[in-house]
């Protein structure tokens, strides 16, 4: 299951605000792993993972799990939520 979401964070992922997505990736039911659209993926749960991707506002990102299901699709749904802020909480 992916899908493609563009960041809405002001700051991008970037320091707090990628700690952030990643202790929400961290307290999703499956894993789920975030890359560049035809790009390398990385999970989700890693910081240094996350920071590599340097996305700033308005970049796209493919969010991605091995698994179907209720769960994925929850976990996914959640974290292109996340995205889609302009500022998180």
């Amino acid at each position: 299951m992916e899908r493609v979401t563009v960041v809405g964070i002001r700051e991008g992922l970037h320091a707090r605000p990628a700690a952030l997505f990643v202790q929400e990736a961290s307290r999703q039911p499956v894993p789920v792993r975030i890359g560049r659209p035809g790009g390398e993926q990385v999970e989700a749960a890693s910081i240094l993972g996350v920071m590599t991707l340097a996305a700033a506002a308005g970049d796209e990102v493919v969010l991605s799990t091995a698994v179907d299901g209720p769960e994925a699709e929850a976990a996914i749904e959640a974290l292109a939520a996340f995205l889609a802020q302009e500022t998180p909480a």
